[in-house]
């Protein structure tokens, strides 16, 4: 699927799966669904900078940052709830950090797409900015919370490319709906 081909549309956005007036709701559980299932899949390597490329394509920035805080949230009430993470300062400490990169990702995603031309911003150089300003969120506590070990290059590509098939996953989805969705069907047509 080619991310630089999805239609361009009079606002910021880039993925119209619904009506504008669902686009929260919507958004808002997709990613909590998605956070949920890679929670538990995944554990301490879920996608958020592909979460925040989704919220910040279909939002704006406002409820995008809200969207991935519920995402956050969700995260950690499982890792915390279910998955039995130590409680512990440094474990609190990095699930904040967690959450604090993620309104990085998001943030640096509605930059991207806002100051770039709106149908020649390709989804992935999105998802590379957004990354960057993910882990360099995470990489500047290291000093502090230590965990330099989990940043080498193998790791860190490894993430990457997980958030990528993430990221296709979630735009298939999206597209998906807005294919299957009446009122997506007549937008499909008009543009």
């Amino acid at each position: 699927m080619a991310f630089d081909i999805l239609p361009a549309h009079a606002d910021r956005s880039r993925l119209h799966p619904v009506q504008p007036r669902h686009a929260s709701l919507f958004c808002f559980g997709l990613l909590t669904l998605s956070c949920a299932l890679a929670s538990f899949a995944l554990a301490c390597a879920t996608p958020f900078a592909a979460f925040a490329v989704v919220a910040a394509a279909m939002l704006p920035l406002r409820p995008a940052l809200l969207v991935v805080a519920g995402a956050w949230l969700v995260n950690q009430a499982i890792g915390f709830g279910a998955l039995h993470y130590p409680v512990d300062a440094s474990t609190i400490a990095w699930g904040f950090l967690i959450g604090a990169a993620a309104l990085a990702a998001t943030a640096a995603s509605s930059a991207v797409l806002r100051t770039l031309p709106q149908n020649r911003t390709p989804l992935v150089l999105t998802l590379v900015c957004a990354y960057v300003a993910y882990e360099l969120a995470l990489f500047a506590a290291t000093p502090f919370l230590g965990g330099e070990m989990a940043f080498t290059s193998a790791i860190v590509t490894r993430l990457g490319l997980l958030s990528a098939v993430w990221l296709v996953g979630l735009v298939a989805a999206c597209e998906i709906v807005r294919l299957l969705h009446p009122s997506g069907r007549r937008r499909a047509i008009s543009t």
